[in-house]
């Protein structure tokens, strides 16, 4: 099998008229080692980390693989265009969301919302991070799970790094049907999956363990105490199941579109229920102590998020408003040809902004609208959000530059390079690994669909030759890939924007490492053994 996967591969980049050059790989694994390295144990601050691995990424481009040099300024210019449209617009407007909340001061009855459910510092962390966060990457993805959630905890009293590294856990299974399935639709058309039910079924089954181990990570992470764990247990249990049970419905009977988001929606309802059933006398008395709020105050306490919310619902690709306000948004198109060396030819690479369904618009309206109906002046909104721009400098700087060398690495052939020289290694054990293959691809770009983008093809080309099922080594590639989200560099940049931790990116990675390795092993092992164990029928 090692023979016939060789030379699968070896045909394969051959046939994009890119050889597996060993001495190309090291040279590719440079930028990803450099940014380990600055970040995770030289603790170096994320935006110099992230400056001085895109320099070494463009000399390596240049000089070790021959891109041109024009093609190489292109690359960047794209990537920073793609930081900027969509992920820092939502970055900044996420954080100014909760920003109108603090200067409004109606983030002090939301936290009261939260404290009156349970004072189950675990229940509010569940929550928060896997019901809400859920729910929000479900809908909107692209930092908005991150960057909100890690802000209310800080504001209920968590500590930030606490915050940042729970957030970044949590935001891991729901990214594989972020933003309204977008990762496993692209998938399925760069995989050539024509059954998407199928193949998000699929996604499901290899993420099923993690569904129950991730909000137990989170339980003990939050209180680690050993007379705590069949409380934990019990807990994680429930709401893994209540995830995982709605999550395989939605995907095998509706596709790709809702399991995130009506997996978190169950989540919410399942967490709220066990913190009635398990109330204590502390919680009641806890809770008489609050003052009572009618119905419109807590409903102007969520405006924010209420509005957000229904604009982003509104907007999705589930109704039909979407298409009805296309012919009729502003849309700005930039649009640049850039040399691919996989495929030796020029490419059309796009960003298309339609300004009335876009998630940074839709969350600055979201706001704005919210901030005004809780009393705040638009020119306060403004000066806020002015604010939160100069803050967030740090912030820019470090995505552009990731997003930039991510862009450079794959136009000139280096993540392409890493990824076929894993699948050759592998041999035989590939389907033990092509959960890593996705989690690379995240790690490099910051996105499960870029990461699906990049190896979805090789996935299912290998499966084809292999004799494996196409989808399920496709499924392999996103199920991977919401690991590797867990210590994404871009990832960690939203975490310490939204907790006030910048320049201590390296610090969240190491902590955030180990829970990621764990993931992506656990879902290796689904990926190679549930086949074996199930035989050819899945489903």
């Amino acid at each position: 099998m090692f023979t016939a996967l060789n030379i699968l591969l070896q045909s394969t980049a051959l046939a994009g008229n890119l050889e597996v050059s060993w001495g190309h790989v090291a040279f590719a694994t440079i930028p990803v080692l450099l940014l380990i390295i600055l970040m995770g144990f030289l603790k170096m601050a994320g935006d110099k980390s992230a400056l001085i691995t895109l320099v070494t990424t463009i000399v390596l481009a240049l000089f070790a693989f021959g891109f041109p040099v024009a093609d190489t300024g292109l690359s960047f210019v794209y990537g920073v265009l793609k930081a900027i449209f969509p992920i820092l617009i939502i970055i900044i407007m996420a954080i100014f969301s909760y920003n109108v909340l603090v200067k409004t001061g109606k983030m002090e009855i939301l936290k009261e919302q939260f404290s009156s459910i349970s004072s189950d510092k675990c229940i509010q962390v569940l929550l928060l991070t896997w019901g809400f966060g859920g729910l929000l990457e479900g809908m909107a993805g692209f930092g908005t799970a991150v960057a909100i959630p890690a802000a209310i905890l800080i504001s209920l009293g968590f500590k930030p790094i606490f915050s940042a590294v729970a957030s970044l856990i949590a935001n891991s299974v729901a990214t594989g049907f972020g933003a309204v399935g977008t990762p496993v639709k692209v998938l399925a058309e760069q995989a050539g999956v024509t059954d998407i039910q199928v193949l998000s079924t699929q996604v499901v089954l290899q993420l099923s363990p993690l569904m129950i181990l991730i909000p137990f990570i989170l339980v003990f992470m939050t209180d680690p105490r050993i007379k705590s764990l069949p409380k934990h247990i019990l807990l994680s249990v429930i709401v893994g199941v209540v995830s995982l049970a709605v999550q395989y419905i939605a995907a095998r009977y509706m596709g790709a579109e809702t399991p995130a988001i009506l997996g978190s929606i169950a989540s919410i309802i399942a967490i709220i229920i066990y913190a009635k059933l398990t109330a204590t006398k502390e919680d009641k008395e806890l809770k008489a102590k609050f003052p009572k709020r009618t119905m419109g105050e807590i409903i102007n306490a969520w405006s924010v998020y209420g509005f957000i919310l229904i604009l982003v619902i509104l907007t999705s690709p589930l109704l039909p408003l979407r298409n009805i306000l296309a012919p009729l948004s502003a849309t700005t198109l930039f649009s640049q040809n850039i040399f691919d060396a996989v495929t030796q030819t020029e490419v059309v690479r796009s960003i298309k902004v339609s300004w009335l369904t876009d998630a940074g618009v839709l969350l600055f309206l979201g706001s704005i609208l919210g901030g005004l109906l809780q009393g705040a002046k638009i020119v306060e909104l403004i000066k806020l959000l002015g604010t939160v721009i100069k803050q967030q400098r740090k912030t820019i700087v470090t995505v552009c530059s990731l997003i930039a060398l991510s862009s450079i690495m794959d136009f000139s052939g280096m993540i392409s390079q890493l990824g076929l020289a894993l699948a050759i290694a592998t041999g035989s054990l590939y389907p033990l690994f092509a959960p890593t293959i996705g989690c690379l691809g995240t790690f490099l770009t910051g996105s499960d669909t870029s990461s699906n983008i990049l190896f979805g093809k090789l996935q299912a080309s290998v499966a084809h030759t292999t004799g494996a099922d196409p989808s399920w080594l496709a499924a392999a590639n996103t199920a991977g890939a919401t690991g590797g989200k867990i210590i994404s560099p871009q990832s960690i940049a939203v975490a310490t924007s939204a907790c006030g931790l910048q320049g201590r990116e390296g610090e969240i990675m190491k902590k955030a490492l180990p829970y990621a390795l764990g993931y992506i092993v656990v879902s290796g092992l689904m990926v190679y053994f549930v086949p074996k164990i199930m035989g050819t029928i899945l489903f």
